[in-house]
């Protein structure tokens, strides 16, 4: 899979904040999904040990009839950039990048396991992938980076919309009843309610969504097989 070089991946703090402010005027936040329907979505994720010197990524590409896996791939890159909140595609963007060049298949969609515009600077790490893959692209995160919300029902589908300086930037998600929400924002090239259809049909009876849930389990037997090895 192709991507494009908008930017060096190793840059100081300051220059990174610049980056994100200049990228999220670029971010589309409306629908350019491949007609008629989508027929491969992806799932992407990261892991690392504490104290360890290498990035683990995976990326699962499952059918989006069956959410079959049809295509997978890995990678372990050095880590360059420090841990810094709101930064945090600086330091896992390249280990992902590398899973996605060694990818056979490209997917319509993509869910990441993080924010999409829900980030201090408009541009959270499924955004800035999907500029710099040029796919359309969600963000499907565990936890609340930025905004409120109101109270949620406890079925399974209900949602409430997350709120920023008045501005929805994602949405609270129920998507098993009475267990904790997730957190949808977009990432690039799909509305909201695109996002949030697409995050809920993926669920498989479990809390987050099947192709990020498998690209998680993945990643975690690749640095746990690494680490044995060492």
């Amino acid at each position: 899979m192709e991507f494009k070089q908008l930017h060096p991946w190793q840059v100081d703090f300051g220059r990174a904040v610049e980056i994100q402010k200049e990228l999220a005027e670029r971010v589309m936040l409306r629908d350019k999904l491949p007609p008629p329907k989508l027929s491969r979505i992806a799932g992407a994720d990261v892991s690392f040990s504490r104290g360890d010197s290498v990035m683990y990524a995976a990326v699962v590409v499952l059918d989006a009839a069956t959410l079959e896996t049809i295509d997978e791939a890995l990678a372990v890159v050095a880590v360059d950039f420090p841990y810094i909140p709101g930064l945090l595609s600086f330091r896992e963007g390249p280990a992902l990048l590398e899973a996605f060049r060694k990818l056979r298949t490209k997917p319509d969609v993509i869910i990441f396991d993080g924010q999409g515009i829900a980030h201090p600077r408009g541009l959270g790490l499924a955004s800035h992938m999907g500029l710099v893959l040029d796919t359309p692209t969600i963000g499907c995160a565990k936890k609340i980076l930025l905004g409120v919300h109101g109270e949620l029902e406890i079925e399974r589908g209900a949602r409430t919309p997350l709120y920023h300086e008045g501005s929805t930037v994602g949405a609270a998600l129920r998507t098993k009843r009475n267990v904790k929400p997730v957190y949808v924002s977009q990432g690039h090239m799909v509305s909201l309610d695109t996002s949030l259809s697409i995050v809920l049909d993926t669920c498989g009876g479990y809390r987050i969504p099947e192709p990020t849930r498998r690209a998680h389990l993945t990643v975690n037997r690749l640095r746990k097989s690494s680490v044995q090895d060492q």
